[in-house]
């Protein structure tokens, strides 16, 4: 019986989330786990709760089942995390989680401290979605859960190329392959497929960027005005941060957009052996050693020096 059964046996209803601003790994690792559960416990109550996420993701299996209004006040017997580090990060879903009688975390990041009652917790591997897969009988695993599987191994390993891309990804990439999936198809629709508004802000966001530290950083940021003009949300913005990752000679790369409050979502990334995880965690934020996310206060010019003292104590 694996982690995720002996939880399950003895819950009457359940309640699955990931944390804010659900990227690739966050949506394939909870509507993987969501799916098993609807698949083979029917008799359990269990919702998925996430905020919105990119439409790409919508045609993994009971994606339209995403309870993004947290209206309800349920108690749930057990509250599974994925992807998520901290208590913070889920967002709105945290209340189900503090009130259910026993906790689940599945989760990669370096910056977890195991804040659930049971944790599965390994920074080293790929993604949670990997985890996940690790954890779920193989031969219940349909070609829908195998499809969300896939998809957040590919978000969270920039398809396959980041660091975090061990041989027993590739197995386990490989496995589900040989499941049917259109692997293809997954890659080029929710990774490189981008709408034309996307290209316009990636652009804009290239032209904004400029090279600190003696070229050692490339730093870009877009405000509230240009998103509106190109009529774009946080989540279109995914890719901005790689895409200045592969500058040559750049060591790290930060983006930060414009949040609605005059604060900054930042995202670090890294070329070479650097933890970003401690400059994130700087500012409260917290993620994996070649990946991670943090929050700052405006303005924009006083953010970036901030950022780039970080940079230089840490790195």
């Amino acid at each position: 019986m694996t982690e995720i059964d002996s939880n399950l046996k003895d819950a009457q209803s359940v309640a699955v989330s990931g944390h804010v601003r659900p990227d690739g790994d966050c949506v394939g690792s909870t509507l993987a786990v969501y799916n098993y559960i609807k698949d083979y416990y029917p008799d359990i109550k269990a919702r998925l709760y996430l905020e919105p996420s990119p439409n790409i993701f919508k045609f993994m299996q009971r994606a339209d089942e995403i309870d993004s209004s947290y209206a309800d006040d349920t108690v749930y017997d057990l509250f599974i995390a994925c992807d998520c580090s901290d208590t913070g990060r889920l967002g709105s879903a945290a209340k189900y989680f503090e009130s259910a009688k026993r906790t689940l975390c599945i989760d990669h990041h370096v910056t977890n401290g195991a804040f659930a009652d049971t944790n599965y917790i390994f920074p080293d591997a790929s993604s949670t979605c990997e985890l996940v897969f690790e954890l779920l009988p193989k031969e219940r695993i349909t070609i829908q859960i195998a499809e969300c599987i896939y998809t957040g191994m590919v978000h969270d390993t920039g398809v396959f190329q980041y660091s975090c891309t061990s041989k027993k990804t590739m197995d386990i990439a490989g496995s589900l392959m040989e499941m049917g999936i259109d692997y293809s198809r997954i890659i080029d629709d929710t990774f490189y497929t981008k709408t034309f508004a996307q290209n316009k802000i990636m652009g804009q966001a290239l032209l904004n960027a400029a090279l600190y530290l003696n070229g050692d950083v490339i730093l870009s940021a877009v405000s509230r005005a240009e998103m509106e003009k190109y009529d774009v949300l946080p989540k279109h913005l995914d890719g901005i941060v790689n895409q200045l990752r592969v500058t040559k000679d750049i060591k790290v790369a930060v983006f930060l957009y414009e949040n609605e409050d005059g604060t900054y979502k930042g995202s670090l990334r890294v070329n070479g052996d650097y933890d970003v995880a401690k400059v994130a965690s700087v500012f409260g934020g917290g993620g994996h050693v070649k990946a991670a996310g943090f929050t700052i206060e405006g303005p924009l010019e006083v953010a970036t020096d901030r950022i780039l003292t970080a940079i230089k104590d840490n790195i």
